[in-house]
């Protein structure tokens, strides 16, 4: 069974695709991931990483790593969310996962409706374009999964915010905690942290 997904926009030209994850929490880094697939890969479980359980995601994190002509991961902190903000934030963490890939693409396709030019590589953005390309999907899976291993080792630091359970989502109970015991060093500080916050700033 082929995934349904099709492998890229334009295939026979090294592209690219990326996407983030963390774009939505309260706390943590943002992380982007950039994946140029041979034009043979397939697997049948790779989808959009939303779609997908956590095992499902682990199951196929190594699988791409593997067989990925070329793979990398991109971080923007905490704080460097609070000062340029999330958009520039998240674009800026595809941009440096496509700095690290040991592969130039010939061309960038990213999840959603906003980028910023890369160097002089033509690049295209597709709203949901993780459920239509495997390299978006693919990427969603890395950022997805790397970030989510990050935020466990974080949760080992500051067990009170319940990040093995929220990954730093704005689940009730990291609101509570956030209320109870203040903001981490990982909050980002721009964002509504409890609900009767006006700003922090």
């Amino acid at each position: 069974m082929k995934s349904p997904l099709a492998i890229c926009h334009t295939p026979g030209i090294s592209e690219a695709g990326c996407d983030e994850a963390g774009r939505g929490c309260l706390a943590g880094d943002v992380y982007a991931a950039a994946v140029i697939l041979p034009d043979d890969f397939s697997h049948p479980l790779l989808n959009d990483s939303k779609q997908l359980t956590e095992r499902q995601r682990d199951l196929l994190r190594p699988i791409i790593e593997q067989q990925a002509t070329a793979w990398a991961v991109g971080i923007v902190t905490a704080e460097e969310i609070d000062r340029i903000n999330i958009l520039n934030a998240s674009i800026l963490a595809m941009h440096r996962a496509l700095d690290m890939l040991e592969v130039t693409p010939g061309a960038i396709i990213v999840d959603g409706n906003r980028f910023k030019p890369y160097r002089d590589i033509p690049s295209q953005t597709f709203v949901k374009g993780d459920g239509r390309f495997a390299n978006i999907a693919a990427a969603s899976v890395l950022a997805k999964t790397h970030r989510d291993e990050a935020m466990m080792r974080l949760h080992e630091q500051y067990p009170m915010y319940h990040w093995d359970d929220n990954k730093g989502y704005p689940t009730r109970a990291h609101r509570e905690a956030i209320a109870q015991y203040g903001p981490s060093p990982f909050h980002r500080l721009s964002f509504r942290l409890i609900d009767t916050q006006l700003t922090l700033f």
